[in-house]
């Protein structure tokens, strides 16, 4: 029994799945949040003593962790569809990066509001974000009331937001001490790739990351092209050229890892790489399927990202754990490999650990920080539920989530939105998506 706990909010009568060590399931469950953290997790029963200022019913539905998106551009919403069915590099170069020469603190902002709104609506709680004007996707996440890791992308080349690669690094350490002790905003060093960034750049990136303890996330091996040009101009396979370099380390976060050998997959799990899995985006931009089940077999951390709306073209990361299972048994040739469980881990628990936040968030458990979400069962296509997993992995959608806490604010109930007006920010991003396609029209025809 659980007695004499007083409570802000108590989630009751659902299906717990906390996605601890013991990957524990509660039925007739309830959980009890005071302030920002779990106070208490049960049976419904248990915690009938309880006393808390507002009680949700889940209905019978699901109350799980919210989600963790490892890998996305938010802003990119304001691309999304503008250049479709194309390879990546032409993608980037004939497409985004000019189209991104136009971007705006403002532009950046409210495509990064769009996507909170878009991520919070299908069940994602916390996203690691790499972009331009990253202090402005840091104040709309904190507007969302979202969790965020967000980093300013460096290349060797001249940035729309801070010029010059000297002025990239003082914009990050900018971020760094702003964001130091914030509630919802850790911040990462984000050197964009291997082909876009001269290895001094990695290093200076790796060592600023070190010394602040923060998580350094980098595109790694996501096209055959990419590891084509590394080995030609290192004579080294990506991961191999950052192994050179002495950059591999357990705070990496490796985005795509789409083209890899067995010497590479050896190299991620000697240094304790995460990797962040991107499967639609890699489909759509035919990069190839990742070996993500070699890297479960060797225990390597995987978390799963959507990658940017250019390039996918949604946040969901339901839809997104459905796609990396179905991928990885496709590449086993194995119904078994990339089981629901594991790919539940990698949305929830493993995604937090990638992200460096497994202490706080990716499992509910007592004293960690409250982001929790409701998900509706009671649809045709959740019914019957043999297996809570299973239906999470491969039946559920982003529109079953009911409702959202975030770090212990209700930041949706019922699928309305307290912290956004969402009909607002969408008007904003119409009217710079026409901007967008005007200038976008004009570049082709020149």
């Amino acid at each position: 029994m659980t007695d004499n706990i007083s409570a802000d909010l108590l989630i009751t009568n659902g299906t717990v799945i906390t996605m601890d060590c013991k990957d524990s399931v509660i039925e007739n469950g309830a959980v009890a949040v005071k302030g920002e953290d779990i106070a208490a997790i049960g049976k419904e029963a248990d915690l009938s003593a309880c006393k808390a200022s507002k009680i949700i019913d889940a209905r019978g539905g699901i109350i799980m962790p919210g989600l963790i998106n490892t890998h996305t551009h938010a802003s990119m919403t304001i691309f999304r569809g503008l250049a479709d069915d194309l390879p990546l590099m032409t993608w980037l170069n004939n497409h985004i990066f000019p189209a991104e020469a136009g971007l705006t603190p403002e532009k950046v902002r409210d495509g990064a509001l769009l996507a909170c709104a878009e991520m919070i609506l299908s069940g994602t709680t916390c996203f690691c974000d790499m972009y331009l004007f990253e202090d402005h996707v840091a104040q709309a996440a904190k507007e969302a009331g979202m969790r965020a890791v967000v980093g300013e992308v460096l290349y060797d080349f001249d940035s729309p937001n801070y010029g010059v690669l000297e002025k990239g690094f003082a914009y990050s350490e900018m971020l760094i001490e702003k964001y130091r002790n914030d509630p919802l905003i850790n911040i990462a060093v984000e050197p964009h790739s291997p082909y876009l960034c001269a290895p001094e750049l990695l290093e200076r990136a790796s060592l600023l990351a070190q010394k602040n303890d923060l998580q350094l996330v980098i595109h790694v091996s996501e096209t055959k092209s990419e590891v084509s040009q590394i080995k030609k101009k290192y004579g080294l396979t990506p991961v191999g050229f950052l192994a050179g370099l002495g950059v591999l380390s357990p705070n990496m976060l490796a985005c795509h890892c789409v083209h890899l050998t067995e010497d590479d997959i050896a190299l991620l799990k000697k240094h304790d790489v995460k990797v962040s899995h991107n499967p639609e985006s890699n489909m759509k931009l035919a990069s190839g399927i990742a070996p993500m089940p070699e890297l479960l077999k060797k225990g390597v951390c995987i978390g799963i990202g959507t990658d940017g709306c250019a390039s996918n073209n949604n946040l969901d990361i339901f839809h997104e754990m459905s796609m990396a299972a179905k991928l990885g048994k496709i590449h086993a040739r194995d119904p078994a490999a990339m089981n629901a469980g594991s790919v539940l881990r990698m949305a929830t628990i493993d995604g937090a650990r990638a992200l460096g936040l497994s202490g706080i968030t990716g499992s509910l458990e007592p004293g960690k920080k409250a982001d929790i979400i409701i998900l509706d069962t009671k649809k045709p296509h959740l019914t019957p539920m043999y297996n809570p997993a299973s239906h999470l992995v491969y039946a559920a959608r982003g529109s079953d989530v009911l409702t959202s806490v975030i770090n212990g604010r209700l930041v949706m109930e019922e699928r309305k939105i307290f912290s956004l007006n969402i009909a607002e920010i969408a008007e904003k991003v119409i009217r710079i998506a026409k901007d967008i396609g005007k200038n976008n029209t004009a570049a082709h025809k020149q």
